[in-house]
């Protein structure tokens, strides 16, 4: 069952990165350019906030049933190892903040003015994926 998730874990970690990244840069264009926000603009957002959160799902799943999460806190001075630190406690902290930065993006979004909604996903949804890549275990995802 862990393996299972931690690989869904680590594959639908690159669709959402690639689809929270085009909402960034869609964002980015739509504001520089000063064009109108469309229903292409609303879709791409969601489906970031969507990829995001059931990257969110999967990734409290293999929290709770790996060995280096939850379980790690047992762990006699885990906190002084930093692989096993990031594993149990910075990323799945930095990302959950990420998330609902994301999360908030979406919602201000809904409220802004029709001028102001890409500036809204760009500064919300561009700081969550600066978190999330900040704190991805690079190590074990590339290898």
């Amino acid at each position: 069952m862990y393996e299972l998730l931690q690989k869904l874990h680590s594959w639908w970690a690159y669709l959402a990165l690639i689809v929270l990244f085009i909402a960034v840069v869609n964002a980015l264009i739509g504001y520089a350019s000063k064009k109108s926000f469309e229903s292409k603009d609303l879709r791409i957002s969601l489906f970031a906030l969507i990829f995001t959160h059931v990257q969110l799902l999967l990734g409290l799943a293999v929290f709770f049933v790996s060995q280096k999460g939850f379980k790690a806190f047992e762990i006699e001075g885990a906190m002084k190892n930093p692989e096993l630190r990031l594993t149990m406690l910075e990323h799945p902290l930095i990302n959950i903040i990420a998330i609902i930065l994301i999360t908030i993006g979406w919602s201000t979004h809904k409220k802004a003015a029709l001028d102001a909604k890409f500036k809204k996903i760009l500064f919300f949804y561009g700081i969550g994926l600066v978190l999330i890549l900040s704190r991805l275990p690079w190590k074990s995802w590339l290898a």
